[in-house]
């Protein structure tokens, strides 16, 4: 049965065109991963089937009474909300059931023998769905999905506007898992979780019952839960049975023959334009030729996909630091409240270290705190000589209206406008996302924005905050040669382990150190 059927869709900003007569059809219990490089138009896709963008061209048709969840991350949490509150509110279709019950009792000393039947033939059904549907373990539901997302270590009673970036997401994803919809459309679900969350999230999905579509660039993950790919390029649509290793294996496969078809079509091609401009002339042969170019002009003519600009990160490296890097004595970091036991940390030249740990424990306010950006609550921080640091910063860009000249050119106003375009160009932008504002471009686009920054300014410390996140395959394997290869030295907060384990030369699990209980 077709839960969503879109037709002929087409639809762009601008002069810039994201799909052409695109077709889609979700089965029920179909498991998708939407994939494709920044920019080809992912995100717009699930925008467009929930109604948030009107297409320019096309239908998008939903079978009837299907409930859709779509994780939101710009939300409203009102202030005064615990995190309890958020989630048992995936169930208020279940309270609002339960007040009519009680109502419908409350009224029944006052009514006549039909209304009683009727009103007691009602309070029967209800009384159905909310066994059918677990009211009465609701909170055992909310807390086992708290707990697998981390959100227990949080605290449920904890106000949510009091919430980090990545605590405010787990929460909209858990209420978005607890709602079980007819479908789930997931648009990068694991950018705020760690390692272990990760690990809940993929046992859920691969017990899911109902139809999900995912948008993942963690190609371990993605791998383990879906079972269709739908590969979205060059506008175009089109559909793989299998997990994304076995995409991989037939894509290459068609595009081999694909520019195997080119070859033997354009040789074709060459030896009737050249048959037609040696015979055209002449009189005993121009019959022939007048055959030969209509055959040509009947060539359905095979195009080969414009090649994606690959990106290219070169890190410039300043002269060398001092031997010491960083050294703490009893640091303790946080806002309101300690974050850490008091920390005792040394860091020196050369070494490329990971932070890892669950979200909330201080990964990035610990970053902010050895820059000199956050005062510690107490405790010391002696930075070492020479330092010419480099720090990428988890995203911002909402009503950012610079385009993405102007916001390099803010940061390098000595650089000519063609040195400007070629040093985003390398980062794998486009000469329309370069001239587009950087809040509306894609995630991953806006962090090649910032990469490009980074990466033209001379370092010797980079200190990088979740850089992994909204990048496609071919950023990351680039991002990560290049660190590699980096001779500085850096400090990297990431979940990703295949992304950070051939990059770094230790790991600092921040759970040793929080005052939270994990």
């Amino acid at each position: 049965m077709s839960i969503l059927t879109v037709k002929n869709l087409s639809h762009g900003f601008g002069d810039r065109a994201i799909f052409e007569d695109v077709s889609f059809r979700l089965l029920k219990g179909e498991h998708i991963g939407f994939i494709g490089a920044n920019g080809e138009g992912k995100s717009t896709f699930m925008n467009i089937i929930t109604g948030k963008l009107m297409p320019d061209e096309g239908k998008v048709e939903w079978s009837n009474r299907v409930r859709v969840g779509y994780m939101d991350q710009h939300a409203v949490l009102q202030s005064g909300q615990t995190i309890r509150d958020i989630l048992r509110g995936a169930f208020q279709y279940l309270f609002d059931a339960e007040a009519e019950m009680n109502e419908l009792y409350g009224k029944m000393g006052e009514v006549s023998e039909d209304e009683l039947n009727a009103m007691l033939e009602r309070t029967a059904v209800i009384q159905d769905m909310l066994d059918n549907n677990g009211f009465y373990v609701i909170d055992a539901k909310v807390e086992e999905t708290a707990k697998g997302l981390g959100l227990l270590d949080v605290g449920l009673d904890k106000d949510v506007t009091n919430l980090s970036g990545g605590q405010r997401t787990k929460v909209l994803l858990a209420k978005l898992l607890l709602e079980t919809p007819d479908i789930l459309l997931l648009d990068e679900p694991t950018n705020y979780l760690d390692e272990a969350h990760i690990e809940w999230l993929k046992r859920f999905l691969n017990s899911y019952e109902n139809a999900f579509i995912l948008i993942s660039h963690d190609i371990p993950f993605l791998n383990s839960v879906i079972n269709l790919i739908y590969h979205v390029e060059n506008r175009q649509l089109n559909r793989y049975v299998g997990n994304y290793e076995e995409f991989e294996r037939i894509y290459e496969a068609k595009k081999k023959q694909l520019e195997q078809a080119y070859e033997r079509q354009q040789a074709e091609i060459a030896r009737l334009e050249d048959f037609v401009a040696r015979n055209k002339a002449n009189v005993a042969t121009a019959n022939m030729a007048k055959s030969r170019q209509k055959k040509l002009d009947k060539i359905d003519r095979i195009e080969l996909s414009q090649e994606k600009p690959k990106p290219t990160f070169n890190f410039k490296t300043a002269r060398a630091s001092g031997k010491v890097i960083f050294e703490t004595k009893d640091l303790v970091i946080g806002y309101d409240h300690p974050l850490t036991k008091p920390l005792n940390l040394y860091m020196e030249r050369g070494q490329k270290i990971a932070l890892v740990g669950s979200n909330g424990l201080g990964k990035t306010t610990l970053l902010k705190s050895l820059m000199g950006q956050i005062k510690p609550i107490s405790g010391e921080v002696a930075l070492g000589d020479y330092q010419y640091i480099g720090y990428f910063e988890q995203e911002s860009r909402e009503g950012n209206t610079n385009t993405c000249i102007e916001e390099f050119w803010q940061e390098f106003p000595g650089y000519t406008q063609y040195e400007v375009r070629a040093a985003l160009a390398k980062c794998g932008l486009t000469t329309k996302h370069i001239e587009s504002m950087v809040m509306v471009l894609s995630g991953g686009e806006a962090a090649k924005v910032r990469l490009a920054k980074l990466i033209n300014n001379e370092t010797n410390i980079l200190i990088l905050d979740e850089p992994t996140n909204h990048l496609d395959v071919d950023a990351k394997d680039e991002l990560k040669r290049a660190l590699k290869e980096y001779k500085g030295t850096i400090l990297l907060v990431c979940h990703e382990p295949e992304f950070y384990h051939d990059v770094v030369t230790e790991i600092w699990n921040c759970e040793e150190w929080t005052t939270k209980i994990v």
